[in-house]
């Protein structure tokens, strides 16, 4: 594939800021930092434009917390400008990564996400007789830079654009030139490159039937456990090798009539179903919302629009007699009055 250009010019141009104004603070408007950044639009967007014209940017400011997505994860958020920022470089330079991504990498990429890969996966447990899954360890913290730099390289030109890859890449370390801040629009789409390579690796293989990814969690498929432990053994020194990278010792390898675990759903040839985590994420947020319709915080139309996004984490599943007997468990304080 040949190189994309991208200019700062571009990159600074009125229009596409403006975009990556909108698009960062969907969502945020209420913060003081983009309350400020709005109520002076045009100031603010001018003097981005020109920080990233003079290659003052980015401001590398960040701000971390804790969330708990079920594991206890440290997020790490740029400052509003650079989210600014990040928003406008990804107007350029996401359909370049989708142009290079395979068709079987999920995460970050439009019309494709969570529901098509779990999709996938259950069309592959049918067709194919072993299964093998691995993730990364420690996968944002270990990324490596000058690496991930090289790749980035391969794909733009334009010195001012790669020279601002770079100060975005080298704006955060966990070590010595390695890691990726977890909250980042750009670490998603570069950590989600990273393993562009591996994906073609696998799917190149000659004894790999199939291939799934999503971020670092990676299912393939073979004909047999031998020619199974044979590619993970292959798959693990391309990693280690080529990007610096370990995988978990929590390697599964199974039949796969007997199912997998993957983004958050238990998936076999014939159904889907909740997994325990999304289990007791369903009863936290239904008791969340009927508290705040309790005690006044929201009205019986924000209850009912809290009800549609807790069984959004329900969709797909065959998970009616479970809903059914957690209702009965746990009856609903909402009642309509029909009086």
């Amino acid at each position: 594939m040949k190189r994309q250009l991208i200019t700062l010019s571009e990159l600074a141009d009125y229009d596409n800021l403006l975009t990556a104004t909108w698009k960062a603070a969907k969502g945020k408007q209420h913060r003081p930092d983009v309350q400020h950044f709005i109520t002076q639009l045009d100031t603010s967007l001018q003097q981005l434009s020109h920080a990233i014209l003079q290659g003052n940017v980015p401001a590398g400011r960040y701000r971390q917390f804790y969330i708990h997505d079920p594991k206890l994860r440290l997020i790490t958020a740029a400052c509003f400008e650079d989210r600014v920022l990040h928003h406008a470089i990804m107007n350029l330079a996401e359909p370049v990564f989708e142009r290079s991504l395979m068709t079987h990498t999920y995460a970050c990429r439009p019309n494709k996400g969570v529901h098509k890969a779990v999709q996938q996966v259950q069309k592959n447990l049918r067709r194919f007789s072993w299964f093998v899954k691995v993730d990364i360890q420690r996968y944002f913290p270990s990324i490596d830079h000058a690496i991930l730099f090289e790749l980035l390289s391969k794909r733009f030109k334009s010195e001012g654009f790669l020279n601002l890859l770079w100060r975005i890449i080298d704006s955060y370390h966990t070590a010595a030139n390695k890691g990726l801040p977890i909250g980042s629009l750009t670490s998603q789409h570069f950590a989600n490159y990273y393993l562009d390579g591996a994906d073609r690796f696998l799917s190149n293989h000659s004894q790999v039937g199939a291939v799934v990814r999503y971020m670092d969690d990676t299912l393939w498929w073979c004909d047999d456990k031998t020619t199974a432990k044979h590619v993970l053994n292959q798959l693990s020194y391309y990693l280690e090798t080529q990007r610096l990278l370990q995988l978990k010792a929590n390697v599964q390898i199974n039949r796969s009539e007997r199912g997998v675990t993957y983004c958050g759903y238990r998936i076999l040839p014939a159904t889907f179903r909740l997994t325990l985590r999304k289990k007791r994420r369903y009863r936290q947020l239904r008791q969340r919302w009927e508290y705040l319709w309790q005690t006044g915080e929201i009205n019986s139309l924000k209850l009912q629009q809290g009800y549609d996004a807790v069984h959004a984490v329900t969709l797909h599943t065959d998970s009616l007699a479970w809903r059914k007997h957690n209702l009965k468990l746990h009856p609903s304080c909402y009642t309509t009055d029909t009086g």
